[in-house]
């Protein structure tokens, strides 16, 4: 009988331990210092290598005030206005060691006076290198030591998901992140500049963002913040609502922009000179392409013998999916270079070649 138990009751003991290794390994939750986490716990890491880059942008302005009596205005005309200081208030980052900062066109529009202070709470003046109103944006200029410079990611590796933090001086608070999604990617159609291409997150921002810098969960610049959708208030006639939806530049766009205004004032952009609007294809994979409406007399495109009617479906053997993308890269192009045009004529497919202008004038036509 004691033999029998002996075969019976190791076997069993072996079983539990075999067990308890199982759920040990596999199955009970480890030490929390152990584990490998999905998702970071906190964005501090991020926060704190953004957050040097990121400046606070003061303006002042000198305006005219018209006489608070009408009739002596009339009389003494402009000897009794007076001119009174216009603040505003804004965000910027540091792009160079060179103490190049990027911000909105809008931020500093008019400034008479520019400082800027930094996250160690060093202050500076700042001049302006150069403004682009067609991308609203602006770059500007301080001269300090050891100034650290954001690390720019690629903006065109985005994706809708991806977690995002906002940060600036919102309503001249001083330097604050809050934290969102990108909610959608090449925003345009708000007319609210010509060339727009929109990063919309749901990380909140207020007046005074505008300028600062959207960066992903590791820290890195992926835009620049430029303003908050608004809806009018149903409870109040005349005032603005946020709704939610924050909107900033691509940081691969105002990196572009900035190199243009450092060298050169202004930004080169290339031009067809062409009037185009989007068309839709029968069949085929492609279901997209550009309707030439218009061609500018003496242009790289009536020189390479585009003509009004004609559909423009490849430009350097790349399909045209958006229209408007199709001209943007084409604004993005260099005067001097030649690119393929893929184009249908009455039935006919032709490849013409055409050598890229300057564009004179802030237009979405290439």
């Amino acid at each position: 009988m004691k033999d029998t138990l002996k075969f019976i009751t190791w076997p069993a003991l072996a079983g539990v331990l075999a067990a308890l290794l199982i759920l040990d390994r596999w199955v009970l939750p480890r030490d929390a210092g152990s584990q490998e986490q999905a998702a970071p716990a906190s964005y501090s890491a991020a926060v704190n290598r953004a957050a040097p880059a990121v400046v606070n942008i003061y303006t002042a302005k000198l305006v005219n005030s018209p006489p608070s009596i009408p009739l002596l205005s009339q009389r003494l005309g402009q000897r009794l206005s007076r001119q009174r200081i216009e603040r505003s208030l804004g965000s910027g980052v540091i792009m160079t060691r060179e103490g190049h900062i990027i911000t909105n066109h809008h931020v500093i529009a008019g400034a008479d006076a520019i400082q800027v202070l930094l996250h160690d709470a060093r202050t500076a003046s700042a001049v302006v290198i150069g403004s682009d109103a067609a991308t609203d944006l602006a770059v500007l200029k301080i001269d300090l030591p050891d100034l650290v410079p954001a690390q720019v990611a690629d903006s065109d590796r985005l994706r809708v998901g991806d977690v995002v933090l906002a940060i600036g001086n919102p309503l001249g608070f001083g330097h604050s992140v809050t934290q969102g999604i990108v909610s959608a990617l090449g925003r345009w159609g708000l007319q609210l500049n010509t060339y727009e291409d929109y990063i919309q997150t749901d990380a909140i921002i207020h007046q005074g963002n505008s300028g600062g810098a959207l960066v992903d969960s590791a820290g890195r610049l992926v835009g620049i913040n430029t303003l908050i959708y608004t809806a009018q208030s149903q409870a109040g006639a005349g005032s603005a609502t946020g709704i939610g939806i924050s909107l900033a530049i691509p940081a691969n766009l105002a990196d572009y922009v900035m190199r243009d205004l450092i060298e050169y004032g202004e930004v080169i952009r290339g031009w067809l000179g062409v009037s185009v609007e989007p068309v839709k294809l029968a069949g085929g994979s492609q279901s997209q392409a550009l309707l030439v409406v218009g061609v500018a007399e003496a242009s790289p495109a009536a020189r390479a013998g585009i003509r009004a009617g004609d559909i423009i479906t490849h430009i350097n053997g790349e399909g045209v999916v958006d229209g408007r993308q199709t001209m943007h890269k084409i604004a993005r192009l260099r005067p001097g270079e030649a690119i393929a045009i893929s184009v249908q004529r009455d039935q006919q497919s032709l490849e013409l070649r055409a050598v890229v202008g300057a564009q004179g004038q802030s237009s979405l036509a290439g």
